[in-house]
């Protein structure tokens, strides 16, 4: 049974930094890609961010000067560094892996970033 746990959601001042991370279980966590989402109220939940299993990154515009995404195979765990945070940046933010065709998800963690 695949189960993703994120954590490190929390209230942050514009400007200011978080890092978020993401304890997968039930998977053979190194050969899995893994991926952050985020959702904003009233909007579609979309891309944050996705590492390879061999762990090459790939950011939606809007991350790719801001964020960071790595991993760390010996924990099962995936991060998302996120700096120079601002309003647009409020939502819950999800990991997600894939596994024989089937995506799954945590329960996500939100980021609010306001002053």
């Amino acid at each position: 049974q695949v189960q993703l746990v994120e954590s490190g959601g929390g209230l942050v001042q514009p400007g200011g930094s978080l890092k978020l991370s993401c304890a997968a279980s039930g998977v053979f966590f190194e050969s899995n890609a893994m991926g952050w989402y985020r959702q904003a109220p009233g909007k579609q939940r979309e891309l944050v961010a996705i590492i390879t299993s061999d762990g090459r990154p790939n950011y939606e515009s809007f991350a790719k000067a801001r964020f960071t995404i790595s991993r760390d195979n010996a924990k099962n765990t995936v991060y998302l560094q996120m700096n120079y945070l601002g309003p647009e940046d409020t939502a819950v933010y999800y990991c997600t892996t894939w596994v024989g065709g089937t995506d799954y998800w945590g329960q996500g963690t939100q980021v609010t970033v306001a002053s």
